[in-house]
């Protein structure tokens, strides 16, 4: 009897310990509550340059094309698209002066596609700050800029930040404005049902992808504190991402950079600091496992605080723990592995036939595996990627 009381009690406080591990991410999502007065807002351009506050979506505009015109030798502004209510979703490119060589590799960070994680949203402009402040009298980011092409998407989730208005974040949604999650709403490259409808915002972001084929980039969140790589999909014991080992070593070197500034940074979610995304909660239809399987670009998830709406008097701090971080990952792209690994399909959408397209109702797949009908009849109007014997393929239905 005592033995079993002992095996119950084991069981309970295992229980206990995985539930305190599930990814803020998971369903049902939990708001924070939180005293808007710790959510300073900057109305001016002057005052967010002091980076003790978030900016108003005015602001955060304003400091975008501020980016591009005061550095125009360095960067410039990109329009990925707009967000359901009309809200811009910017992206600055920036790269050194030096003669542009076509193969230098194109890095892309991307923030707060869930609308109240914004901790990401500020170290975005403010790296965007530091690389372009910089170039010219750091060695460091001369050389870097120098040799990658850098893309910063701050905000990807603008109507869920701004959901109170534009002069504020305190009311801020992990939703968008049609109350969609964006990390449940991409192709799912290891399923065959489409989805129902993507969102404008995803569509602009992967219709990006597609053009710039970016060989590395990291999406941040907030509510924990852990590097989250791929896959998403499955648990390592499922399936573990061919390049898993090169991914724990790249995760590794980022939090113990961190914890020269802060040990007890990232160990929320276990000691180590980085995780399997899998093996942290199975999700489907994610950013994170789109972009390595779809764009062969290699993503991780970054979950940078454990607070989703940092209060502004802690911002300065966290900048402080992780911006060395931050630019230590964009580096990694030198150390990418060159070749595509064994389980990412390769990019063949070229290989099939698609006909007709757009359609009505019923379309026909090729592929050189053979062909497939698909019938889109009962399916709203809308683009939709589907996986066809390993071929994404790229579908409009009127």
């Amino acid at each position: 009897m005592k033995k079993t009381v002992i095996l119950l009690c084991l069981c309970l406080v295992t229980l206990t310990a995985r539930a305190q591990v599930l990814r803020p991410d998971a369903f049902p999502p939990q708001d924070e509550t939180l005293d808007a007065k710790s959510l300073t807002m900057a109305n001016t351009l002057e005052e967010m340059y002091q980076w003790n506050r978030y900016p108003t979506y005015d602001v955060y505009v304003e400091m975008m094309n501020h980016f591009a015109e005061t550095y125009p030798a360095l960067c410039h502004l990109d329009t990925i698209g707009t967000s359901v209510e009309g809200r811009l979703i910017l992206s600055l490119v920036m790269t050194g002066t030096e003669e542009n060589d076509l193969s230098r590799p194109k890095f892309f960070y991307t923030s707060t596609m869930h609308g109240d994680e914004i901790t990401g949203f500020y170290f975005m402009l403010r790296l965007c700050d530091t690389l372009l402040s910089s170039y010219g009298t750091s060695a460091e980011i001369t050389n870097l800029l120098n040799r990658v092409v850098v893309y910063i998407n701050p905000l990807s989730n603008p109507d869920g930040t701004y959901r109170g208005g534009n002069h504020t974040v305190a009311n801020s949604v992990r939703y968008n404005a049609n109350w969609i999650d964006l990390n449940r709403n991409y192709p799912n490259p290891f399923g065959e049902e489409p989805l129902d409808s993507i969102q404008p915002e995803n569509l602009a972001m992967m219709d990006y992808a597609a053009r710039h084929h970016f060989a590395m980039s990291a999406n941040l969140h907030g509510g924990s504190e852990v590097m989250n790589y791929p896959w998403d999909s499955f648990t390592s014991y499922e399936r573990p991402h061919p390049q898993a080992e090169w991914w724990k070593a790249v995760s590794k070197r980022y939090v113990d950079t961190c914890r020269r500034y802060n040990s007890r940074i990232f160990t929320n979610v276990n000691s180590q600091g980085f995780i399997a995304g899998g093996d942290w909660y199975v999700i489907y239809n994610g950013r994170q496992d789109y972009f390595n399987y779809y764009h062969h670009t290699y993503e991780l998830t970054m979950e940078v605080s454990t607070s989703k709406k940092l209060p502004t008097e802690q911002l300065q701090r966290y900048w402080n723990i992780q911006s060395h971080s931050l630019i230590n990952y964009i580096k990694e792209v030198f150390n990418a592995p060159a070749d595509q690994p064994e389980g990412i399909a390769p990019h063949v959408e070229a290989d099939c036939r698609v006909y007709p397209n757009p359609t009505r109702g019923w379309v026909t797949v090729e592929t050189p595996q053979g062909s497939r009908n698909i019938n889109l009849s009962n399916r709203p109007a809308g683009v939709y990627i589907i996986p066809v014997e390993g071929h994404p393929v790229k579908i409009t239905k009127l």
